[in-house]
């Protein structure tokens, strides 16, 4: 699994001018890509890592000062542009497979006390945030 992570204040998701998924003030923007041999644990593991990595101000993590999360499913993070002109997405899981392990993600942050926001998997989303910092990672799992 691969997460692009943004430190934020305040980010949403909007799919067909409504929105669905919205975090107000200090937290963090995930995007998740799923790849073919990603498993449950996987999932775990990432969202375990979401919750504790110290990215916020004062190097504090979401578990640290109750911030939320926006979790944004994205198989384009495992499009390979290293060729020719378009991009291909063989590295990225079919949906049929990508979004439980997405779902699992979102499940796991919550039983761990985090409060999460989310996309709509699959749909066209427009995505707004306010990156504070700039910081943005990769988390690879």
């Amino acid at each position: 699994m691969r997460a692009v992570v943004q430190r934020v204040d305040g980010a949403s998701v909007v799919v067909a001018g409504e929105t669905v998924g919205e975090i107000v003030g200090e937290g963090l923007c995930v995007l998740v890509g799923v790849t073919h041999d990603d498993t449950p644990e996987k999932a775990a593991q990432l969202a375990r890592k979401l919750w504790s990595v110290r990215l916020l101000e004062g190097e504090k993590s979401c578990s640290d000062v109750d911030a939320p999360l926006l979790v944004i499913s994205q198989f384009t993070l495992y499009g390979d542009a290293r060729k020719g002109r378009r991009p291909t997405w063989n590295a990225a899981a079919p949906g049929e497979v990508a979004e439980p392990l997405v779902d699992e993600v979102v499940g796991r942050l919550r039983a761990l006390g985090a409060t999460v926001a989310t996309g709509r998997f699959g749909a066209d989303m427009r995505v707004s945030l306010t990156n504070h910092g700039p910081f943005t990672i990769v988390i690879d799992v």
